[in-house]
């Protein structure tokens, strides 16, 4: 592998993720959640409108508006869940047995997508280039609920914490650490959690599949175009000279960040070792030179800022660089948030070394 070998990743062929739960999950002593302040914990307020010539009003919670209007402009599917979607089997419904990797890209995922989203970014301090991506502080910038739960879990745990670094906070939630004032940190059932909300959006289904000597819920796939545009995209990412992204609900037209949002999909799919299962069409020669593209990518925004190396391939995604500069050009005033998207991938080039 050409420069695999540099970002510190293995790549276990065929491994799509590990088996129903997360490997770390279940096993650890349990604790009290982080203590949050009362200010913080704010009680649902109600609003009313007129429901007509009745006169009668109606009760709602100006929350869940917030929460469809940020949901409109989003793609039907976060990172975490193209990630997991990747990486289950079609027919059968469950990850592969031999992945111990998905569980940590998936909660890198979430610390990206909360960027991407605009809620966290890197503490605004220029002392904070002493230190290596990984380990600069980030911060909550917007409190405003996602609607999407793990998400919204992961932004209150950090709104209401000390400050921590991307490495620390990836660290906690996937629940390494031996500090037992911090394990309350852990996001549990992160992959069951993300294959229910894949059912609730019509993507998946459920089934209960026996297994020698226990049942187990599975869920297959239930609509084939979600995954096939996934497929899609990461193929015109890894083969095509010119690289062109068609609107689709899962990646629409104004979307921001929609080619940097697919280049952290193919990294953390890769560091997941989920990626292969696009690539299944491909042949053996045609694989190789897409695990190398990817290693490039990986390479070329694990670093802030983004840059290109010499010596790349130059007959795929020849345009990236061009449509990648023009983003973060159209967004000055969302570098800091960028800056923890390069931090993540980061972390992702030595995931192997961190379990």
């Amino acid at each position: 592998m050409s420069s695999a070998s540099g970002s510190g990743l293995t790549r276990r062929r065929g491994a799509g993720a590990a088996n129903t739960d997360d490997g770390d999950e279940g096993s650890r002593v349990s604790s009290p959640a982080p203590r949050r302040r009362d200010d913080d914990i704010r009680s649902p307020e109600t609003s009313y409108e007129a429901s007509g010539a009745n006169g009668h009003k109606i009760a709602f919670d100006p929350r869940d508006i917030s929460e469809n209007v940020e949901r409109a402009k989003q793609p039907k599917l976060t990172l975490m869940e193209e990630v997991l979607l990747m990486g289950l089997k079609d027919k059968q419904g469950y990850l592969s047995f031999w992945n111990d990797n998905i569980s940590y890209a998936l909660r890198g995922c979430i610390v990206i997508e909360l960027a991407f989203r605009g809620r966290i970014s890197m503490q605004k301090d220029s002392s904070r280039r002493r230190f290596p991506l990984s380990d600069r502080l980030i911060e909550v910038v917007d409190d405003t609920l996602t609607g999407e739960v793990l998400l919204d879990e992961a932004l209150k745990m950090m709104k209401t914490s000390e400050k921590m670094s991307v490495s620390s906070w990836i660290d906690l939630m996937s629940g390494e650490t031996w500090n037992l004032m911090k394990i309350g940190y852990q996001l549990k059932q992160v992959r069951e959690r993300l294959a229910k909300g894949l059912v609730d959006k019509g993507i998946l289904r459920t089934e209960k599949r026996n297994f020698l000597l226990f049942d187990m819920a599975t869920h297959p796939v239930a609509d084939g175009g979600a995954k096939d545009e996934l497929r899609r995209r990461v193929r015109a990412m890894l083969t095509q000279r010119t690289v062109v992204l068609p609107g689709s609900p899962f990646l629409p037209d104004g979307l921001e960040f929609r080619y940097l949002r697919t280049i952290a999909l193919l990294c953390a799919s890769y560091a997941a070792n989920v990626l292969e299962n696009a690539l299944t069409t491909m042949g053996h020669e045609a694989r190789e030179r897409a695990f190398a593209q990817v290693d490039e990518m990986l390479a070329e925004y694990s670093q802030w800022p983004f840059g290109k190396r010499a010596g790349g391939n130059a007959a795929v995604g020849a345009n990236l660089d061009q449509v990648i500069r023009d983003e973060v050009n159209g967004a000055k005033d969302k570098e800091l948030q960028l800056e923890v998207v390069a931090a993540c991938l980061s972390v992702f080039t030595r995931l192997d070394s961190l379990l």
